[in-house]
């Protein structure tokens, strides 16, 4: 197991090197769009549809409109301007969207009698977070891309690294001084210390990132950067708690077995799809 593992997250990490290096923007797009159409049909599942058809109708209809949304932006992909008249809109959607959901996670399992039974909210849950994490993978690889191609590459990454780093920091954290749990009802294994060392670690890595390696590369003060950076990281953990929470409801351990040894498209990116949208809204419009 843990070598199908390890194989997997090698295979993995060579496929997102060569998406990031290799593909032009409009290819890029696509790439993402596939990932998206991915956690599509596994959340089809937290809607309550179960049936192979009704789940690959629903994957296909959202995969139509993605392929139209980005084929007609293509000329705009290419020059880095993203979505240009919706990508904030789309950006401050997710971060409302992760307020609320917050607020579910918190109050579980009572929060699940408003949602648990309604495929209409739990599609919209869906488009609330999958939508504006395309939209933010793009944001983040595309800026500058004129100027620098290579900008929004490290960009991107440090989100992705900054989310890795802190997820690894938590789990030790957890696993020396865990006692006191995070949310019992919903992710019985996270603890109160883990996430703080998490987001100790987040600190620690956006000083030592910003400060040694990428001194001249963003674009805010270091102190705003690091908080930034820390807030990224709590939100991304109210990502993985909220993917945990509807998996819990419907009774579920992985959304899916797509990736050997690791689950799902969700489990991997549960945490990425809070992180990211919540990093690029406030980097581009707020600090």
């Amino acid at each position: 197991m843990l070598r199908k593992r390890v194989l997997s997250a090698i295979v993995l990490l060579i496929i997102i090197f060569a998406v990031l290096f290799l593909f032009n923007p409009f290819y890029f797009s696509l790439a993402v769009g596939v990932v998206t159409v991915l956690a599509v049909w596994e959340w089809t599942q937290f809607a309550g549809v179960h049936k192979t058809f009704w789940r690959l109708f629903v994957s296909a209809v959202f995969s139509c409109f993605l392929f139209i949304w980005i084929y007609s932006s293509q000329s705009y992909l290419n020059a880095g301007r993203v979505f240009i008249e919706s990508a904030q809109l789309l950006l401050l959607m997710a971060v409302i969207w992760w307020a609320v959901a917050l607020c579910f996670v918190v109050s579980y399992p009572k929060s699940a009698k408003i949602w648990s039974r309604s495929t209409f909210l739990q599609f919209i849950f869906a488009t609330c977070t999958l939508v504006p994490f395309l939209v933010a993978v793009l944001k983040l690889r595309l800026s500058e891309y004129l100027v620098s191609p290579s900008y929004g590459i490290i960009l991107l990454l440090y989100v992705f690294i900054l989310v890795w780093a802190a997820d690894s920091g938590a789990y030790f954290a957890g696993r020396a001084f865990g006692k006191h749990k995070l949310a019992a009802k919903v992710s019985p294994g996270k603890t109160w210390e883990g996430v703080v060392g998490g987001l100790l670690c987040a600190a620690v890595f956006a000083f030592i990132f910003v400060r040694f390696v990428a001194i001249n590369t963003f674009q805010i003060p270091i102190p705003q950067f690091i908080l930034l950076s820390v807030m990224t990281v709590a939100v991304s953990i109210l990502g993985d708690l909220t993917e945990s929470m509807f998996k819990r409801d419907v009774g579920i351990k992985d959304s899916s077995h797509l990736i050997p040894g690791h689950g799902g498209v969700l489990d991997r990116i549960d945490g990425l799809v809070a992180a990211v949208p919540f990093f690029a809204f406030f980097y581009f419009y707020v600090l």
